[in-house]
């Protein structure tokens, strides 16, 4: 065995240097070939590489195959970015399409009453969120206005979109709002189209519960909630959101103010009406004629 292997060895060694030196000087004449300066040489350059690079088409197949994907890839990302930026549009779509409603159901009360007046004392004054409670028992958050800004418990506070809650405790430069899906917070509203009438109960979720409805089988989900102004706590006609079944078959509303960034919130300036005690009071006191004397006379009795 040994013998056969020292036999081997003295066969390959000589082709070994055969193969290495011919390799050797074939690039080494490449190299020439290429460096060499000459119209003829120039002329030979370009004769072998008209015969040679186009038959290494196989060769390039796998770069050509990877740069296709890596511009299918960033096609791929220019579309999922594209997708990104209407998903966005589509949602201020909507804010816009809400707004418009509520124009929409304004402009038509107007035209159906010429002679409304709406109330000129419904203001707001904008104010910024400080912090929030971050408690799982309690939901509010703290506002930058307080009683230097005239601000009072029990007002309503939105977003721009959706009413977010109240005021709850009022200091000198802040306030504390309740927000609606506090376990505390409770908010008669009405239904539309249907007219149905309810009290949003908060328990802690972003989908608060509609409870004490008259005719729950007329609420649909996507029905639009509105507070309906029931116990003079809030304006009646605020949007508060739409509709929804939850999972354990109730139906609750899917709030239309963005919980999740509350960066700026508007205060609502609302003032009490004046509170009719006796049936006297809705006649004014200039407007009442004098008292006949016979009926201002008491009747004496035989």
């Amino acid at each position: 065995m040994a013998r056969e292997r020292k036999t081997n060895a003295e066969y390959t060694r000589p082709i070994r240097r055969i193969v290495i030196g011919t390799l050797v000087v074939c690039l080494t004449l490449l190299f020439l070939i290429w460096r060499i300066d000459s119209p003829r040489v120039e002329r030979f350059r370009a004769a072998f590489i008209d015969r040679v690079v186009p038959e290494f088409g196989w060769a390039m197949a796998p770069v050509t195959a990877l740069a296709g994907m890596v511009n299918d890839f960033q096609s791929y990302a220019r579309i999922y970015e594209q997708n990104q930026e209407l998903r966005r549009e589509l949602r201020q779509m909507k804010a816009w399409k809400e707004a418009a409603l509520q124009l929409e159901q304004e402009n038509a009360k107007l035209r159906d009453l010429n002679k409304v007046q709406l109330d000129p004392r419904l203001t707001y004054i904008t104010g910024v969120v400080l912090a929030d409670s971050g408690s799982p028992f309690r939901q509010s958050v703290l506002l930058n206005v307080g009683a230097h800004d005239g601000i009072l418990d029990g007002w309503a506070t939105t977003d721009g979109l959706g009413l977010v809650g109240r005021i709850s405790g009022v200091g000198q430069n802040s306030a504390r709002v309740i927000l609606l899906t506090d376990s505390n917070s409770r908010l008669p509203v009405t239904i539309q189209p249907s007219g149905q009438r309810g009290i949003l109960a908060g328990d802690n979720s972003m989908a608060p519960p509609v409870e004490f409805l008259e005719n729950p089988d007329a609420v649909r989900p996507g029905d639009r909630v509105i507070s309906s102004g029931d116990g003079g706590l809030f304006p009646p006609g605020l949007l508060v959101g739409q509709v929804a079944m939850g999972a354990d078959k109730r139906l609750r509303v899917r709030l239309a103010a963005d919980y999740e960034r509350l960066e700026f919130l508007r205060v609502l300036r609302s003032h009490s009406n004046d509170i009719i005690t006796d049936p006297g009071a809705l006649v004014a006191p200039s407007l009442i004629g004098p008292v006949p004397q016979a009926l201002n006379t008491p009747q004496v009795q035989q």
